[in-house]
């Protein structure tokens, strides 16, 4: 071994005793008679020093050639540090060299290797192994990895069994694009990469084995956010012989255990609200509960004044912001600006502010008198001192705008702290989605999801209305899972399949193994998948989640490090029988 203790394993109780490290170099204090290098690898980071008159002159010429990020080994004794450090767990003690080797020598390195680095996202990114090296991204790395291990001990200990599903299956048209692979043997023919493992998991189902689960990379070939990158990570998990409610039990309880063990939180009992609940109060099927403001439909109180603006619109609702009625003009025009932005597209905004004395300041007094500010005021719950801001439109577009101006006005007053957790159940979501330009009916989940089991004579005569058995969990805001409860009745499935506009012929070249399965004595059955990078990033209070994948993707869809995508050969491309005469 080229060492015998880790750089973060030393302690005061080490004095005394002769020890061998070996890392890399973080930082060198050269004072001429005494000279501290900093010595770091995965476990932390150790002092070394070197003592002028006391170190061999052959050593002390070693330690002057030295270089940030160069690998070195150092044999000495632990000391007692005169001037110690409490920042650092090996800071009561520092090792007196007496053998110093270097192992490699190392480029002067693109950005500094601290938490607080100069270096940019796409240096960092291109350079990502010494990105690596930086205790900030260990640690979220560290933290990936705890919780994959608490996944896999929660499941374990509940019958669940790992099973691993291809990666190499078949291409199908629904939801996001697929990743596709020529196929050499077969010229012509294409596999593509998994968007999930859901058909197969529910055929492991139709097997016998009635508690799956995976920790398994999926593939999406869709635009790129922060949350978002072509290849990621689910924790994927079906169940047989069970209802909504088991899911939603057995599944609460594992999220509840990965935050015990990775971060000591305690979560309470998650609420559970339906998606029209949700869209109501929020104007979101995966609502921000750390906070209030929740909406309030207005149209009952403010049409019918001579207010245009109002008079014209589907929809009048707002939000109290607590505390905000001596907002200035500049900060009221800033709201308005955001709410105008493009990826916002509110025409205008309303203010009221209820103000100290009880008296109303509006930015339509001309059209409203103060007692139907009043009456405004009493329906949003105010208090003096509030500010009502209020936006009106058509019903889904306002209510997706206010929900944005909510968020914004939760991180301005400090209400959405990042280590505050409230997740949520959202359950009840429509089964299916009309699409205007097709016109037809989509899948809002995917084909196999369940409709509601009262719901089901609607599918003949209202399938908009139609709910489905199926449920999001919800936390701080963001979606980290969802899951249905699957059809597990061929009929039902092949009148599904109607529905969505696909012809017998099509849905038996789509899905006919699947078909085949449920003839041969299918249960009833239903799972769930997590977003685990972005469940690792939400715990780690990140809002991307490239910062817990070791080696992602940019915004563009890009390994800036290996540079990929990149083309392949003539002679590659002529073996599958591809030919790209105008590659973009």
């Amino acid at each position: 071994m080229l060492r015998t203790h880790t750089c973060g394993e030393l302690r005061i109780q080490h004095v005394g005793q002769k020890v061998t490290l070996s890392g890399w170099v973080r930082a060198i204090r050269d004072k001429g008679h005494l000279l501290w290098i900093d010595l770091r690898d995965r476990y932390g980071i150790t002092q070394l020093l070197i003592e002028e008159g006391k170190a061999p002159e052959a050593l002390l010429k070693v330690a002057r050639t030295l270089g940030r990020e160069f690998v070195v080994q150092a044999s000495g004794t632990v000391i007692e540090r005169a001037s110690k450090n409490d920042k650092i767990p090996t800071g009561d003690i520092e090792v007196a060299v007496d053998s110093l080797k270097v192992l490699n020598a190392s480029d002067v390195p693109p950005f500094l290797i601290e938490d607080e680095t100069d270096g940019g996202e796409d240096l960092r990114m291109k350079y990502r192994y010494l990105d690596l090296r930086r205790d900030i991204m260990r640690r979220r790395l560290e933290l990936r990895h705890r919780a994959a291990r608490a996944t896999r001990e929660y499941l374990d200990a509940r019958q669940f069994i790992e099973v691993e599903t291809p990666v190499l299956i078949k291409s199908t048209p629904e939801g996001a694009r697929d990743f596709v692979v020529p196929s050499r043997l077969h010229p012509g023919q294409f596999y593509a990469l998994p968007q999930s493992p859901q058909t197969f998991k529910q055929i492991l189902m139709v097997a016998g084995f009635d508690r799956y689960y995976q920790i398994v990379k999926c593939f999406r070939d869709e635009d790129l956010r922060a949350d978002r990158q072509p290849e990621f990570t689910q924790i994927d998990c079906e169940m047989s012989f069970v209802e909504q409610e088991d899911i939603l039990q057995m599944f609460e309880g594992l999220v509840k255990h990965i935050f015990k063990s990775v971060k000591g939180i305690e979560l309470d009992d998650f609420p559970r609200m339906s998606y029209d609940e949700a869209m109501r109060l929020y104007g979101s099927d995966k609502p921000d509960i750390r906070f209030g403001m929740t909406f309030v439909e207005l149209n009952h109180l403010a049409k019918g004044k001579g207010f245009q603006v109002f008079d014209n619109s589907e929809l009048v609702v707002g939000i109290c912001a607590p505390g905000c009625a001596n907002y200035t003009r500049k900060q009221l025009d800033e709201l308005t600006d955001f709410v105008r932005r493009p990826q916002i597209g509110a025409k205008g905004l309303v203010y009221v502010k209820y103000q100290e004395d009880g008296s109303f300041k509006s930015s339509v007094d001309k059209f409203f008198s103060q007692d139907d500010l009043k009456q405004w005021a009493e329906a949003m719950g105010a208090q003096a001192g509030d500010l009502l801001l209020i936006l009106a439109g058509e019903a889904d577009k306002t209510r997706k705008q206010l929900c944005e101006l909510r968020l914004e006005m939760g991180n301005r007053l400090g209400l959405r702290p990042e280590n505050v957790y409230r997740p949520l159940w959202v359950i009840d979501f429509p089964l299916l989605e009309w699409d205007e330009e097709t016109q037809r009916y989509y899948a809002m989940h995917h084909p196999f999801t369940s409709p509601k089991p009262e719901d089901i004579p609607l599918l003949d005569s209202e399938p908009g209305k139609v709910r489905a058995n199926a449920y999001d969990m919800v936390i701080n805001g963001v979606e980290v899972g969802g899951g249905s409860i699957r059809i597990h009745d061929q009929a039902l499935q092949k009148k599904m399949f109607q529905i969505l506009g696909f012809s017998e012929e099509e849905a038996e070249a789509q899905f006919g193994f699947l078909m085949n399965a449920f003839r041969y004595g299918a249960p009833p059955h239903g799972g769930i998948a997590f977003g685990f990078d972005r469940l690792c990033a939400l715990m780690g209070g990140s809002e991307s989640i490239r910062d817990f994948i070791a080696f992602p993707k940019n915004t563009s869809g890009r390994d800036v490090m290996i540079e990929s995508p990149s083309p392949i050969a003539p002679e590659q491309l002529e073996e599958l029988g591809l030919c790209l005469k105008n590659p973009r």
